[in-house]
Parts: structure tokens; sequence; C-alpha cells
């Protein structure tokens, strides 16, 4: 992270990522933030809540909201991702808007910038995986997006790939209004230890299935125990599908499958916690899960 000055006294501000679903807002906030606040795959939609996390600098704190992607709903899950979405742009200072330099701009970041039009926080245009496209293709992208929006600012980026963001930072502590901290700096995010081990068992399992498997899984926490004495963190968790055939995918012939997706999260949640953890995962299947609000609610979605 680089040592921002900005001159002036402390700033304190929020600021909203928005896009597309996989326009790489995870992957940025997690560099910013310089910790790993949210899960990452190149499944979309992976981002299901809003999600902080915070990065402290020498004279601001910059309070970043990771939202789901704006998409069309099909299921009560989605409808309250996107709400999730919306609610971040009421309470954001400044606003990130990411697409992707790959793609052409299609309805999807049309329908978004509607809904910016409303907001009275500036927006920044982010251009990410630039590092993916020769040059020239980025300037029409950037003249194309000119012409449909007043823009606060455009940062053509890499998420991944780019070693710092001190041009980005400046410009976004700048829009940020004079204020005190509202995290302590040894803090990041404001997710439970539960939450953020329940999303790294779901980002191990997207790393291994496709097609409609990601969509149809939660990860439900049903024990979450710390021994301080045998320095051991014991978690009994829950998966949910939605169809017998999914549950059998995900357990894989002779457990195979279950066993993998237990050894990554096991040591991501290890890192974590800084300790030894015990897990153990259990499928089940829940036909309507994503379509059941007292369930939704259960699994923090609502």
């Amino acid at each position: 992270m680089p040592a921002v000055s900005s001159g002036k006294r402390f700033r304190s501000g929020t600021i909203a990522l928005v896009g597309r679903p996989n326009v790489g807002k995870s992957t940025l906030i997690n560099r910013l933030v310089g910790e790993k606040v949210a899960i990452v795959s190149d499944v979309p939609q992976t981002t299901r809540t809003r999600v902080v996390g915070v990065a402290h600098l020498p004279e601001a704190e910059l309070v970043l909201l990771d939202t789901p992607g704006i998409h069309r709903p099909r299921h009560r899950l989605n409808e309250a991702m996107v709400r999730a979405a919306r609610a971040a742009l009421e309470e954001a200072d400044v606003v990130f808007f990411l697409v992707d330099a790959t793609a052409p701009l299609g309805p999807g970041d049309r329908a978004i910038l509607d809904l910016l039009r409303a907001q009275r926080a500036p927006v920044f245009l982010l251009i990410n995986k630039v590092d993916a496209v020769a040059k020239p293709r980025v300037l029409p992208l950037i003249d194309e997006a000119r012409r449909l929006f007043e823009f606060a600012e455009i940062f053509p980026i890499s998420a991944k790939g780019d070693p710092d963001f001190e041009a980005l930072l400046r410009a976004a502590v700048a829009r940020l209004p004079e204020g005190k901290a509202a995290y302590p700096a040894d803090e990041y995010t404001d997710q439970t230890v539960r939450t953020m081990a329940a999303e790294l068992i779901r980002e191990a399992i997207l790393h291994r299935t496709r097609e409609e498997v990601p969509h149809a899984i939660a990860v439900r926490i049903d024990e979450f125990l710390e021994d301080d004495a045998k320095e051991l963190t014991t978690i009994k968790a829950t998966v949910l599908v939605e169809k017998t055939s999914q549950k059998a995918i995900l357990i894989g012939a002779g457990g195979s499958m279950m066993k993998q997706v237990g050894e990554q999260a096991r040591h991501e949640v290890e890192r974590l916690v800084g300790r030894r953890v015990y897990l153990s995962l259990w499928v089940v299947v829940d036909e309507h899960w994503r379509q059941n609000a007292r369930t939704l609610h259960e699994l923090g979605y609502a």
C-alpha cells in the first residue's frame, strides 16, 4: 500500500465498488486493503453480500465496499444481492465503477450507469484488466464511456498486476470528507471470523466446480469452537445444494472432491485464525434454499 499523503487534515469516507459480475471488484479490494477480505473466483456472482474492507493510509481511512455484481435477478438470493449493491451506493462518498477492458460496454454496464446518474457521489471509471489487451483498444473504450457518463476520474488499471495504485488512491482521498477514522488501525474488515470461514469454504468449492453447481451452493457454519488450551479451532459446516446430482458431484468418488475442498478450506482458515483447524463438512440437499427467505436470512444473505 503506497504512503499516500494529501497534505491536508485526516480524511475518512466510504468507497463503493460496483460493476457487472466478474469485472474484478473483489480482486481490487483485496489489493487495496492488503488483506484477503473477499473471496475470488472466475465464477460470476461470487460475491453475494456487501463486504467491507478498510485501507489505512497515513492521512486517510478508506472504507471500501465490495458489492455483488449488478445483474437481472432470477431468485430471491439474486434480488438480495442486487439490493446490497444498491444500498452500498447510498452510503458512498465515492463510487468506483469497474468495467472489463477485454469486453465492450454492454447493456449491463449502461443499466448500472443509469443507477449512478441518481447518485450524488463522484464516480470514478476503472477500466480493469488492461494488461490483457493492447493499449490501442483502451482509448476507444474511454471515449465511449465519456460519451455515456460524466466521470470524475478515469483510471485504466490491472487489479492483479499493478504494483501500486497511488494515483487512484490520491484522487480518491482528495474526494473524501475530513473526519476521524471509523475503525482501529489493526482492523481491516467488519466481517466475523465465522463468516469469513464460511466464505473460504465456498471459495474452495467454486474453484473445483462448474456449470450450475457454483451458483447452487451455500455454506452454513453449524459449530465454531475455539480451544485456547489446545490452540485448536473446530468448525462444523453444512454445504447446501439444490439437487441430488449436485451433492454427488461435490462428494465425488469415494469422497475425493469433498476431501480436496476440505483440505484447501482448512489451510485457508488456518491462515485466517492463526492456529490449527479441525474442519468437518456435510452436504445437504435443499431444493429451494435460494427462494426461501428464512434460509437466506440464516445464511446472512437477506
